[in-house]
């Protein structure tokens, strides 16, 4: 009988970085850049296309293929929200956005025109993260990524040491949004 060594997992040390960021109610989606430079749409679980989208995103994707590929190569996920996806944010018909999760590499400035980065709302140590607080700001305040619209969903933590994000939301969020 051969034996197979289950190696132990590192273990993350709690009390380092993160970054709490507004948690947009949309779909989730993905650019992929390839080799070639070429722009490809993703939803959450599948490569989509214009004939088989996903609340547009593809159809965007193709349309802003040019300014897409200012992303680099490899995959970049985000949140596609707007007019008829989710809470709508108060958009107007029409209005979808792009928003980028990965907020080390995009809050510098070169985000493509195109493109948004979720809202950092807080970045500190663990130690230091009042989860309340920050979701009395969004229920007092609205949400930061469309001032004015005052039904936030909540908010992603994401620990920077273990690179893993949890979400917190202000509805259902001890059962998930779509258990009855």
């Amino acid at each position: 009988m051969d034996l197979i060594y289950d190696k132990m997992e590192k273990i993350h040390r709690y009390n380092r970085e993160v970054v709490v960021t507004e948690k947009i109610d949309g779909t989730n989606a993905s650019v992929f850049i390839d080799g070639w430079g070429e722009p490809h749409a993703g939803s959450k679980s599948r490569w989509i296309s214009v004939k088989d989208d996903n609340f547009g995103f593809a159809r965007w994707v193709e349309e802003h293929k040019r300014e897409l590929r200012d992303l680099g190569q490899g995959l970049h996920r985000g949140e596609w929200w707007g007019n008829g996806i989710q809470r709508t944010y108060n958009m107007k018909k029409g209005q979808r956005f792009f928003s980028l999760f990965n907020t080390s590499r995009w809050n510098n400035g070169n985000v493509p025109s195109c493109c948004r980065v979720v809202p950092i709302l807080w970045r500190g140590f663990m130690r230091d993260f009042d989860q309340d607080r920050i979701l009395e700001e969004l229920v007092l305040y609205g949400s930061a990524v469309a001032p004015g619209f005052m039904r936030p969903e909540g908010i992603v933590v994401f620990h920077t040491q273990a690179n893993v994000s949890f979400k917190i939301t202000l509805e259902h969020d001890g059962t998930g949004k779509w258990d009855k």
